[in-house]
């Protein structure tokens, strides 16, 4: 991906919700508390996508997107474990896993994941290299409680129970969720950065967040040809 740092604009800790077109998230150190809360109505999933675009230098465990409910606090987690170098994407109680990828440091980063209940079903798009659909059990039924949405920690409770060694440090923009699974025609459209249907559960463009902490606001922007 094609983005560097500009000018940092915003530190906030009032919820709002704002357009985002061309800003990103740069969450600057390692902290168990530094966090950014994505808030949404919605209430009841049979599908899921969520689409992200990272940067980060980071040689640990980080969570890239963290979603709890009451019930389950890994409801839906895409996380990366790195004594293993795999993406796993976490669905209720269990995970699967996808080894082998180029998630090279210091380099930006479009992933995607989808889930449907009817299958339960899992499938990761990398950088837009469409990757193997992938069953987790005991996935087959819809997600149903008051979602909390986390960027920046790895939730162990609803809400909360955040731990310092599992924070993600680094930049994130693009943010997008979908209550169903994303064609791949959009995906690509969405990695190649051109007009997609937005998010309908999170849009990047007009989303209802809470930063907590040391997270700023920057300008993000595609280097010139």
């Amino acid at each position: 991906m094609k983005f560097s740092v500009c000018l940092m604009i915003l530190i906030s800790n009032a919820a709002a919700i704002q357009d985002l077109s061309g800003k990103m998230f740069n969450f600057p150190e390692k902290t168990n508390s530094a966090h950014v809360r994505i808030s949404t109505s919605k209430q009841s999933f049979s599908a899921v996508t969520v689409c992200h675009r990272s940067f980060t230098d980071l040689k640990r465990d980080h969570a890239l997107f963290s979603m709890a409910l009451p019930s389950n606090a890994n409801e839906f987690l895409m996380f990366y474990k790195s004594d293993v170098r795999e993406l796993q994407p976490h669905v209720k109680t269990d995970k699967s896993v996808y080894g082998g990828l180029d998630y090279k440091p210091s380099q930006w980063h479009s992933i995607c994941t989808t889930w449907e209940s009817s299958t339960g079903l899992v499938q990761l798009w990398f950088n837009g290299q469409s990757l193997g659909r992938k069953y987790i059990a005991n996935t087959q039924s819809p997600m149903s409680g008051r979602p909390i949405i986390i960027l920046g920690q790895e939730q162990d409770s609803h809400g909360g129970g955040f731990d310092i060694n599992q924070s993600f440090l680094g930049m994130m923009t693009d943010v997008h969720m979908w209550d169903y699974a994303l064609s791949p025609c959009e995906i690509q459209k969405y990695v190649s950065e051109l007009s997609f249907t937005p998010g309908n559960v999170l849009n990047w463009a007009a989303l209802d967040f809470q930063i907590n902490g040391r997270v700023l606001i920057e300008n993000k922007q595609m280097y010139c040809q």
